[in-house]
């Protein structure tokens, strides 16, 4: 029987997590759009920064913090104090249950909410708590009491 080896791509070796395809790209906009729109006054939005977590980093793919000037002259490569908020969408190869892994490392890391985004169905589980979380989608109102964030579920996915 022949074996087949998966080459990983850089982006894959590097964040540990799959490239992401236009579906995910137009996700990850919408989201941080919205939040960037609706609570820029409030929250640092950003996406694609590495948190230093255990054992080796990950990189959700929005974060949000409470608003601070950035340092444009000293950029680090990871940040080692946790967001308020993490956003992980799912790409097809990934599975739920990775991504519900993904939380509970967050969480461990002091994050305070953790939204786990469905592409396929259009829609997001937003955990509060490692094994607490409420299920949004079609034109429910996203809350996230942790946060103190409300979205339109449709215009995530819009």
């Amino acid at each position: 029987m022949e074996s087949v080896i998966e080459q990983l791509s850089e982006y894959e070796l590097e964040r540990g997590k799959p490239v992401p395809d236009t579906i995910h790209g137009i996700v990850q906009t919408n989201i941080a759009g919205e939040l960037f729109i609706r609570y820029r006054s409030v929250y640092r939005i950003m996406s694609e920064v590495t948190l230093d977590t255990q054992p080796v980093g990950t990189t959700p793919d929005v974060l949000v913090y409470p608003t601070f000037e950035p340092d444009f002259q000293n950029r680090s490569a990871r940040r080692s104090d946790p967001p308020l908020l993490t956003i992980e969408i799912q790409s097809p190869s990934q599975s739920l249950e990775v991504m519900v892994e993904k939380t509970a490392i967050y969480f461990h890391f002091g994050v305070k909410s953790c939204w786990v985004v469905l592409p396929s169905i259009k829609a997001v589980i937003v955990y509060t708590a490692p094994d607490t979380y409420r299920f949004f989608h079609d034109k429910d109102l996203l809350t996230d009491e942790n946060a103190g964030i409300e979205l339109p579920v449709d215009l995530l996915f819009a």
